[in-house]
């Protein structure tokens, strides 16, 4: 069966789907994308999302009418209620009649929706080593931006280096991965650096300490320095499609015992029991 997308108020299937390369999303990254996991085939937070996809879309000047019911109307027919998958959805501005870097008056935004499969992230259960280097992206890394090229350069770094991810430092302090959250337990309290432009407000994040409020688990929204990380007890990274991925090695050097620990252990517990009250 060939896999059916959603593109511009049409489900066709995916080597169908074509936009113009003048789409300023082609030309210049000029968009916003959204990552939405469903499990079996029930989005989660799907209002969450639909939240900081307009915060996005605010934040580039490209505000769209649609209702939360709008959206999840778009993204039924593309799941399956058998499945873990999640729903990529990306906007651009459009397509525009030339190539100029100033927004056209009138144009209609490019509206692309799929789905995928969610597969077992390696390293989740057994954790991941990770490296920190420079962060060289642009300033306002809250917006979701389809401009990716930063974090795709500093991801490949750590891939070169045989690590999973790459944790980003700016001004001597720790902000997130180059495509996740970032958290630390400090003395026996879970940290997460706050909300800001440096951050994308991860939904994964958010859940994270909500569940941490409501389960006992001392924790706070701080900045972390550098040099703290590498005492951490614990590191975490987390996303929407890997949840929450424990980090065992940093810099070559071991995290703790050099396993997931025990906050990570009952946070995993806590988040996966979460997801299962939702179905």
């Amino acid at each position: 069966m060939t896999e059916q997308v959603y593109l511009n108020g049409a489900y066709l299937p995916l080597t169908d789907a074509k936009v113009s390369v003048l789409d300023r999303g082609f030309l210049f990254g000029d968009g916003v994308y959204e990552v939405i996991p469903a499990y079996k085939g029930r989005l989660f937070r799907l209002e969450d999302h639909i939240t900081r996809l307009n915060n996005s879309l605010n934040g580039i000047r490209l505000p769209l009418p649609h209702s939360v019911a709008d959206w999840e109307g778009i993204f039924r027919p593309l799941l399956a209620d058998d499945r873990d998958q999640y729903i990529y959805l990306q906007v651009t501005r459009g397509y525009a009649p030339k190539r100029d870097h100033g927004f056209p008056e009138q144009i209609v935004p490019t509206i692309f929706a799929m789905s995928a499969e969610i597969k077992p992230f390696a390293g989740r259960v057994d954790g991941i080593k990770a490296i920190t280097l420079d962060d060289t992206r642009w300033q306002l890394c809250n917006i979701k931006a389809i401009t990716l090229l930063g974090n795709i350069l500093l991801r490949q770094e750590a891939l070169d280096q045989g690590c999973a991810e790459a944790i980003l430092v700016r001004n001597g302090y720790v902000v997130e991965g180059a495509a996740s959250n970032l958290f630390a337990v400090l003395d026996g309290e879970l940290i997460t650096p706050p909300k800001s432009h440096e951050i994308l407000p991860g939904i994964t994040r958010d859940v994270i300490l909500e569940l941490a409020a409501a389960h006992n688990i001392p924790y706070q929204e701080d900045i972390i320095a550098l040099e703290a990380l590498h005492n951490a007890s614990e590191i975490w990274v987390a996303s929407s499609t890997r949840e929450i991925v424990p980090v065992i090695e940093l810099d070559g050097q071991q995290v703790g015992d050099g396993k997931p620990g025990p906050i990570w252990n009952r946070m995993d517990d806590l988040l996966q029991a979460y997801k299962t009250s939702l179905s």
